[in-house]
């Protein structure tokens, strides 16, 4: 059947009209259908007709989803394709120093408007109470001056109304790192509050309205929650911690001494704030650091606000991620296997497409330009990943669906970094790229098989990285509610409002794995914490930055083996590990709804510490 004649008869795109509609808000113009905004992206990111015609193919057959940003930016100067950068490095210095506290705010909301989310490193920041000579005061501190950042990101109207989002990142061997963990920690005076939303929504008969009107009231009572905020955890302080040391030397300016502090209560101060609040977040800045191709130009001490790209100072996050379901055949024994030849042959199409990304979109700072452009950063992923291991037999988290995700991994590691380097013979080589360096990281070492550490030395790379794993919660429901990145199936149907030309009506929408292939996968609830903790192990092997992933923890974890998922990610060469006890604070005002309609078969949840909703 032709391209032309599938279009007439709606083959392409989600087969779901509530997915379909999804994906024209998020994504498409007005009055664009899948088709047009497709065509309009590959002919944006198109070096010539046939490579108009193979991305196309793709786009069309939802096999690779390139993140939001891209498919509604494609084309149009007024947003940035990128979906997040990191903050260049703040100067300690409010208001007079070149890349002041108030100069970075303003890059914020520059940043801010055109659709970019930002992660900033605050341990550049003097600790409270150290003197201010120039007029004979003392700091504030890191703390205080992030309700500026958080107020600028409230403020800052974003193209498509898009929510803003912040990482918070404080070193842990900053003064304040005490105070930064809890700076998030609801007021005494919300206790009263959340005991009540708890007991609404235990309730057999909960008083919606009421437990809405507590939620208003809740959040004009806490901080900082336009931040996500993780703690830059240094290899010295977690061999302080596993090694039971009672003394951690505090610095500031980094490698200054300053002060000691206990790590056996900061630590456990930091897993009992996660325990019950799903944050700070911990991040491995020296496996990060170590692991970095570019580890010989560059410092790394922040991440995006989802955690899933580390980048420096105005460093730029280029996501996409390939959707698995859509290389899903049936062999012939009638058992679902993998399409690794179409996989590859897809590989190169995009990763072509995606260096464009980097030439042809808007930046909203110069900086931000320059830092792209000498790098050529993208971060490709997977989504889909549970609906299609389990649909071939692997279940969630077992020896064999881990091996099954290294295989997939590793080839999309192999074939992304043959690409690039195929990609610099023809147009060049990444202008920061020292050769010899380069193909000495920690990743490249462990990696890459000698054939292509030995292929860059000779011909050079394209690109500085190639993959990450992010998560993928509206690209994924707008592609026939595939499973989420590397996440299981959260629940299998959820509800929503239809518009249709009789009006709204509400529809089931079931899990594309259910529906598709009959599977029946395991929920995040079903899924072990060890179960959890492998995925996110074997994910990090294969990916250059980091991945983004949250370890469900049910509340009757032992102490211990909640504090050893942590110390097991680290010694495993995770980049960073979040949490998230169902049993916690958090959890326990958490409400069940939907983007638009309550009382959805947990299609989505609602955090009232945050406003943000589990789905978007």
């Amino acid at each position: 059947m032709s391209g032309s004649l599938r279009e007439r008869l709606c083959l392409y795109g989600p087969k779901n009209q509530a997915c379909l509609e999804i994906g024209g808000a998020k994504h498409r113009l007005p009055g664009e259908s899948f088709v047009e905004a497709k065509k309009r992206e590959a002919r944006w990111l198109a070096d010539d007709e046939k490579h108009y015609e193979q991305y196309l193919d793709i786009l069309l057959n939802q096999r690779f989803l390139a993140a939001g940003r891209i498919q509604s930016g494609a084309g149009r100067p007024e947003v940035t394709a990128f979906n997040c950068y990191v903050s260049g490095t703040i100067a300690d210095s409010f208001v007079e120093d070149e890349n002041n506290i108030m100069d970075m705010a303003k890059e914020a909301a520059t940043t801010m408007r055109l659709g970019g989310g930002i992660g900033y490193d605050f341990g550049t920041l003097r600790p409270k109470g150290a003197p201010i000579k120039k007029i004979k005061s003392q700091a504030g501190g890191p703390v205080s001056f992030m309700p500026i950042f958080a107020g600028v990101c409230s403020a800052t109207s974003s193209y498509g109304n898009r929510r803003g989002a912040q990482m918070g990142v404080l070193p842990v061997w900053h003064p304040d790192i005490f105070e930064f963990v809890h700076a998030k920690c609801p007021p005494a005076t919300a206790g009263a509050i959340m005991d009540e939303m708890r007991k609404i929504k235990e309730s057999k008969e909960p008083d919606e309205g009421r437990f809405w009107q507590l939620y208003s009231a809740l959040q004009s009572t806490l901080k900082l929650t336009e931040f996500n905020i993780s703690v830059g955890c240094t290899d010295k302080f977690m061999d302080a911690v596993t090694n039971g040391w009672t003394k951690f030397e505090t610095e500031f300016p980094k490698g200054t001494p300053y002060g000691e502090i206990d790590p056996q209560t900061l630590w456990d101060m930091i897993m009992r704030n996660t325990w019950d609040w799903a944050e700070p977040g911990v991040l491995f800045l020296d496996t990060i650091n170590n692991n970095n191709n570019l580890w010989y130009c560059e410092k790394i001490a922040a991440t995006n606000p989802c955690g899933e790209q580390p980048l420096p100072p105005y460093g730029a996050c280029l996501l996409g991620s390939f959707n698995l379901t859509a290389y899903i055949t049936l062999d012939r024994c009638s058992n679902y296997q993998f399409d690794y030849e179409q996989f590859i042959r897809d590989i190169p199409v995009v990763v072509r497409a995606m260096d464009n990304v980097i030439d042809r979109t808007t930046y909203p700072l110069p900086q931000q330009e320059a830092e792209a452009k000498a790098k050529r950063r993208m971060g490709l992923g997977v989504t889909g990943v549970a609906n299609t291991l389990e649909a071939m037999g692997h279940s969630y988290g077992s020896e064999s669906f881990c091996k099954q995700l290294g295989n997939i991994l590793q080839f999309l590691t192999t074939h992304s970094y043959e690409a690039s380097i195929n990609l610099a013979i023809e147009k060049g080589q990444f202008p920061a790229l020292d050769r010899d360096l380069y193909v000495q990281s920690g990743f490249c070492k462990r990696a890459l098989p000698e054939r292509l550490r030995n292929a860059i030395k000779k011909y050079g790379i394209r690109n500085s990285h190639l993959t990450s794993i992010a998560p993928t919660g509206t690209i994924s429901f707008a592609a026939d509610n595939i499973s989420s990145s590397i996440e299981p199936v959260y629940s299998y149907t959820q509800k929503r409002l239809v518009n249709t030309p009789e009006g709204q009506i509400e529809v089931v929408i079931p899990d594309y794995g259910f529906s598709q292939f009959g599977v029946r996968g395991k929920r995040t609830k079903d899924v072990t914490v060890d179960e959890h903790l492998n995925v996110l192990i074997v994910a990090s092997h294969w990916v250059d930055s980091a991945v983004s992933k949250t370890c469900n923890v049910p509340p009757t974890t032992k102490w211990e083996d909640f504090k050893n998922i942590y110390i097991r990610a680290w010694k495993h060469g995770c980049r960073g590990c979040t949490t998230f006890n169902s049993g916690g604070m958090r959890a326990g005002i958490l409400k069940d709804v939907d983007d638009e309609l309550l009382g959805s078969d947990a299609s989505c949840t609602i955090d009232p510490v945050t406003g943000r909703r589990s789905c978007e």
